[in-house]
């Protein structure tokens, strides 16, 4: 018997590897990146400030910021604006101005589509929001804008974006004498996903540049040969 339980071949039970599928991969890559991104960029919003003089009117200069339809023929990484609301008429030019808009934006090969409110202070101020963010500009100021519009349509557009759980972009268009125009933007953004805080790390401190770059661009491409559009009145 000690004989053949020497010879008795041992047996030994081969455990095959766990193997991650594609899904799991993508999840972990995800989940690391995730995990890289700075706590701050999903709690505290990044303030960028960026200011140019421009040697035009005032006025046309602020009805090219306030033509929300048109961004995506200029602003960086806009894909698409469309205005899905229109004020009432304000009591200085009696025009109507855009009140919210559908903006799809993208970095990459991220793309995400959000609603904003816009409030313009015919003249002087465009202010788009969007997240928890309330307007910085008083109830006298956007009287327009609050005319026939109930409180669910305002919660309606200022909640529930995948993108961004704060934005603020406030362009602000001074008069300095009647060729010369002082204009700023001040932009405040947080990201509601911290994997885009960390894929975006590299060009958003430099995005209020950009935009007014591009919007510098955009006027002279619009106003430079046009005297017929440099009047003292809103287009």
């Amino acid at each position: 018997m000690a004989t053949t339980k020497l010879l008795r071949p041992r047996i030994h039970t081969y455990v095959q590897p766990k193997t991650l599928t594609p899904h799991h991969q993508r999840r972990n890559f995800f989940d690391t990146l995730s995990s890289l991104a700075n706590p701050l960029s999903t709690s505290a919003p990044q303030t960028l400030t960026a200011s140019r003089t421009l040697p035009y009117p005032h006025l046309p200069i602020y009805t090219i910021i306030a033509d929300i339809s048109s961004y995506s023929a200029f602003v960086p990484y806009c894909q698409s604006s469309l205005v899905t609301a229109w004020s009432s008429p304000d009591k200085v030019y009696n025009k109507r101005w855009p009140s919210e808009a559908e903006v799809t934006v993208g970095w990459g090969s991220l793309t995400e589509k959000y609603i904003s409110q816009q409030f313009c202070v015919p003249g002087r101020v465009v202010e788009s929001i969007g997240g928890s963010v309330t307007t910085s500009l008083s109830k006298d100021e956007i009287t327009h804008h609050l005319e026939g519009r109930s409180d669910s349509e305002r919660k309606r557009s200022n909640g529930g974006e995948s993108l961004l759980s704060h934005l603020r972009s406030k362009w602000t268009v001074e008069s300095l004498d009647a060729s010369k125009t002082h204009v700023r933007l001040d932009l405040e953004f947080a990201f509601a996903n911290p994997l885009y805080a960390t894929l975006s790390a590299g060009v958003a401190p430099k995005v209020a540049d950009l935009m007014v770059q591009a919007f510098e661009g955009r006027v002279d491409a619009l106003l430079k040969h046009r005297p017929e559009l440099t009047g003292n009145k809103l287009g």
